[in-house]
C-alpha cells in the first residue's frame, strides 16, 4: 500500500490557493473545479491524484473543490461536515454543505455564479463522463465555456507523486472460483446482446475481478491503474512498463491477452476501425478517455457487464467468505480481549484511538490469508464517534478514558474476500440514554437482517426498512443503509446500494450471491455516534404466489455488546434474533480461539 499524502496546514493551503489563482489567470480561466477522482472513476485515489486533499488539506473520500479569483469552496456531504469544518478552519475554504451523496448542487452554483463569456476549467482526464454531461448542459444555457484541456495541478504541484509502481499479481484458485477464460467467454456473450463487437473498461475492480489480477496501486482495495480493451477474439490490456511480470505476460498471451503501455490507450482507442461498435459505460469513464473515442465508431452505452457479474458471487466464492469471516471474527475476539483487559488495567500507559488500529490490524495481520485492511480504520471515542467517517491521527486523537461509547469500524482485505464491520463497546459506566440509542439502532438492524423480499426488488427501497425503528422515535441519520462489498476487492462496490440518495434503477436490483453491508447508525454532535454493522449475503428464500424471494444469510461473526442494550425496548422476535445470531458466532469461532478470547467470547455471546 502507499502512504497517505503529508496533510497541509492552513498556511500552506493558502499559499496553494494563491499558486493555482495565479495559474488560473494566466491561463484565462474564471473557474477551477477539482473533482476528487482519477482517469478510473476510483473511490480511494492513488496519491497522484489526490489533487483536490493537496489543494485544500481536506481527507475525506469525497468532495469537490471549485476557486474563482473571489471564492473558494469544497462541497461534500454529511458524513464529512463535522470533519471538513476542522480541517477547512482558517484555510479561506468555505464548506459547502450536500444534501446527499449523490448530489450535484456544485452544478448548479457553477450555473449561478459564472457569467457569460467565462470559462470554467476542468481537468478532462478525470473528469467523470456523467457529471460532464450535467456540466456542459448547465453550462451552455448561460454561454460559458468549459475547458476540459488543462491540467492546471501539474503547473503548480511541485513535487505531484508519479505513477504507482507496485507489481500486479495473479489471484489464483482455489480462491479464483472461475477462470479469466470462463469470465472473458461470459463478457463476450453479454457483448454480443448488446450488439457490440468491442468493450472498453476503465473502472479498476472490474478489469482485476475480469482477468483475475490484483495490484496494489492504492491503500486498501487490491487494484492496480489500467485500461481494458475486449474484442471477440482478443483482449488487451493497458498497464505501466514493469508491473506485469515476464511470466504472467507470458501466462496472459497463451490466453489471448495482450499486455500494452498504460499510456497507448489513447491511440488504440483512436485507431478504432470504423466498423466497431463499442460497449462502455457512461457513468464508469471519464469524458477524456471518452474524447479518445473516433466520431465515426458506434457507441453503445450501458453497465458494464462484469459489474453485474462480480456482484453475484458464487456458491464456491461464499464458502470462502464463510471461511474468511470466521478468521475476521476470531481476529476481532483476540482483539475485543486485549481492549478490556487493557481498559481494566489501572497501571497501564494512556490508551489512544491510534492504539485501536495499530492492535487490530496486529490481530488480523496474524490470520491467514491477510493482506490489508479493507479501509482506513475509524475508532471514535464520545464525541468522535458522532464524526461518521473520523480518522484518529498521531496530531488529532482521544484518549479513551472515563465513561463512553467506543465506535470501531473496520475490514480487513483477505485472498477469500473482504471484511467490513462496525461495533460499538461500553467503556466505564453507560447511561441509560446510551442504551436507549444504541437499542434503536440494533432494532433498525435486526428489521433489515431479517427482511425477506422479492428477487429483484430495487435495493434502494430496502433503506426504509432499518430507519423505521429510528423514524418512530423522531431520528435518523446522514449516510445510505449498506453498500455493495467485493470479493477480495473494493470494499464499496456496486451497483446495490441500499441509500435513500441512490436511484432505484434496473441495474440496482437484488440479485442472489450480492454481499452488501447493513449498517444503520445514529449521531449526536459532540456526544457520541452508534453504527452497528454486519455484511450479508443474498440467498433464495423459495418461490411464493408473488415469484421468487430472497433473504439475507448474515456473513460477519462478531459479538455484538448487550452490555448496551436496554432489553425492554427489544420485542421477544428481536431478542430471539441476536441470542440467534450470539449462538452462531460461538459455535464458528469457538474452534479459532483459546485461552482468554474464548472465555471473552463465550461471555459475550450469553442469551439475553
Amino acid at each position: 500500500m502507499n502512504s497517505a499524502m503529508h496533510t497541509p496546514d492552513p498556511s500552506q493551503v493558502a499559499e496553494r490557493l494563491a499558486l493555482l489563482r495565479a495559474a488560473m489567470r494566466q491561463s484565462g480561466i474564471d473557474a477551477l473545479m477539482i473533482p476528487s477522482a482519477d482517469p478510473h472513476l476510483s473511490e480511494y485515489l492513488p496519491e497522484r491524484w489526490q489533487g483536490r486533499e493537496w489543494a485544500t488539506g481536506f481527507t475525506g473520500s469525497v468532495g469537490t473543490f471549485i476557486v474563482t479569483p473571489e471564492f473558494a469552496g469544497l462541497w461534500t456531504d454529511a458524513r464529512y461536515w463535522t470533519q471538513a469544518e476542522q480541517q477547512l478552519a482558517e484555510t479561506g475554504i468555505q464548506l459547502m454543505k450536500l444534501t446527499s451523496g449523490a448530489s450535484v448542487q456544485y452544478v448548479d452554483w457553477l450555473a449561478g455564479h459564472l457569467k457569460s463569456g467565462q470559462t470554467l476549467a476542468v481537468d478532462g482526464a478525470v473528469l467523470g463522463l456523467a457529471i460532464a454531461r450535467l456540466l456542459q448542459t448547465a453550462l451552455d444555457a448561460k454561454d460559458v465555456k468549459l475547458r476540459t484541456d488543462l491540467d492546471l495541478l501539474q503547473q503548480v504541484w511541485q513535487d505531484r507523486p508519479p505513477l504507482p509502481a507496485a507489481p500486479v499479481y495473479e489471484h489464483l484458485p482455489p480462491y479464483a472460483s472461475k477462470s479469466r477464460s470462463g469470465k472473458l467467454a461470459d463478457l463476450r456473450g453479454a457483448m454480443q446482446q448488446a450488439g457490440a463487437n468491442r468493450h472498453l473498461i476503465s473502472t479498476l475492480d472490474d478489469i482485476a475481478y475480469l482477468f483475475n489480477l490484483r495490484g496494489a496501486d492504492v491503500n486498501y482495495n487490491p487494484i492496480f491503474l489500467s485500461h481494458a480493451l475486449v474484442t471477440p477474439t482478443r483482449a488487451t490490456l493497458y498497464v505501466a512498463d514493469g508491473k506485469i511480470s515476464p511470466d504472467l505476460r507470458a501466462a496472459l498471451a497463451d490466453e489471448g491477452i495482450e499486455v500494452a503501455p498504460y499510456e497507448s490507450a489513447a491511440a488504440a482507442l483512436a485507431a478504432l476501425p470504423a466498423d466497431s461498435t463499442l460497449l462502455l459505460d457512461p457513468r464508469r469513464v471519464t469524458y477524456g478517455t471518452r474524447q479518445w473515442i473516433p466520431a465515426k465508431v458506434k457507441v453503445v452505452e450501458a453497465l458494464n457487464p462484469t459489474t453485474l457479474a462480480k456482484s453475484r458471487k458464487s456458491e464456491q466464492d461464499a464458502t470462502h467468505v464463510r471461511a474468511t469471516m470466521e478468521q475476521d471474527g476470531a481476529a476481532l475476539c483476540e482483539f475485543f480481549t486485549w481492549l478490556e483487559q487493557t481498559l481494566s488495567n489501572p497501571d497501564r500507559d494512556p490508551l489512544t484511538e491510534v492504539d485501536i488500529d495499530t492492535h487490530l490490524t496486529a490481530a488480523r495481520a496474524r490470520r491467514p490469508g491477510f493482506i490489508s485492511p479493507s479501509f482506513a480504520t475509524i475508532a471514535g471515542f464520545g464525541a468522535n464517534g458522532a464524526i461518521m467517517h473520523y480518522r484518529a491521527t498521531e496530531a488529532r486523537h482521544a484518549t479513551i478514558e472515563g465513561n463512553g461509547l467506543l465506535l470501531i469500524d473496520s475490514g480487513g482485505q483477505y485472498l477469500g474476500g473482504t471484511t467490513d464491520i462496525t461495533r460499538v463497546v461500553a467503556v466505564g459506566r453507560i447511561g441509560d440514554e446510551h442504551r436507549r440509542d444504541f437499542t434503536l439502532v440494533l432494532k433498525g438492524m435486526i428489521a433489515l437482517s431479517a427482511t425477506r423480499f422479492p428477487r429483484g426488488t430495487k435495493s434502494p427501497m430496502l433503506d426504509a426498512i432499518a430507519r423505521a425503528p429510528l423514524w418512530a422515535e423522531g431520528l435518523d441519520f446522514g449516510h445510505g443503509t449498506g453498500h455493495g462489498v467485493g470479493y477480495f476487492l473494493n470494499v464499496h462496490e456496486g451497483p446495490q446500494s441500499i441509500s435513500p440518495s441512490a436511484m432505484p434503477e434496473p441495474h440496482t436490483a437484488m440479485e442472489p450471491g450480492m454481499i452488501t453491508s447493513i449498517e444503520p447508525g445514529l449521531y449526536r454532535p459532540g456526544r457520541w455516534g452508534i453504527r452497528i454493522e454486519n455484511l450479508v449475503l443474498n440467498r433464495a428464500a423459495g418461490q411464493a404466489e408473488f415469484g421468487e424471494f430472497l433473504n439475507f444469510e448474515t456473513l460477519t461473526l462478531c459479538p455484538i455488546d448487550t452490555r448496551c442494550i436496554e432489553p425492554t425496548l427489544l420485542r421477544d422476535d428481536e431478542k430471539r434474533w441476536l441470542n440467534d445470531y450470539h449462538a452462531t458466532v460461538r459455535k464458528r469461532l469457538s474452534p479459532l480461539l483459546s485461552g482468554d478470547a474464548l472465555d471473552w467470547l463465550k461471555t459475550r455471546t450469553e442469551t439475553l
